[in-house]
């Protein structure tokens, strides 16, 4: 298993942690930046060799030949990264019911072995649902950077989140 692998702790949040939190929480606008999430060359190859097996991202002789310059992490493997620091940083203590999709991901700058990560995230959107008024959605813009500031990924993405008084 991947995240055995790599170390990775297990969550540090339940839903039954008495600082849940719910639609009310997250007004539209900056809502906070977590991390940093350390990420390194082992990790970056393990995690291509099970998924996403290209050159540029488990053989350094070839990554170098590659339009990236050097080994870099999957996208898919930033993605995940990603969510997990969203997890770590908030999602773990929210009341939240799932999500209906990604709206967009873009990458934007390759993920670098012995990278630092920090998620910025910004409240879009956040309005109660019409067809499950106990329900709000809430819309966030995820970005991850590295330590020199360069934006690697964005996401946009809803969850859906109990109204408070509502969670049950």
């Amino acid at each position: 298993m991947i995240a055995a692998k790599c170390g990775h702790n297990q969550a540090s949040f339940s839903h039954s942690d008495p600082m849940t939190l719910t639609f009310e929480d997250f007004p539209p606008g900056p809502f906070g930046s977590f991390g940093p999430r350390h990420v390194t060359r082992d990790e970056i190859i393990a995690f291509a060799s099970e998924f996403d097996p290209q050159p540029m991202h488990v053989d350094e002789d070839a990554a170098k030949q590659s339009m990236l310059r050097g080994l870099s992490g999957s996208g898919w493997h930033l993605c995940s990264v990603m969510m997990r620091m969203m997890f770590d940083g908030f999602i773990g203590r929210t009341a939240s019911l799932g999500s209906p999709g990604v709206n967009e991901v873009r990458w934007l700058s390759p993920l670098r072995p012995d990278d630092a990560l920090m998620l910025d995230v910004e409240v879009v959107e956040a309005r109660v649902s019409r067809s499950r008024p106990a329900t709000g959605i809430v819309t966030f813009k995820c970005s991850v950077r590295n330590a020199a500031g360069e934006k690697l990924c964005e996401m946009v993405s809803p969850i859906i989140v109990e109204r408070r008084g509502e969670a049950g």
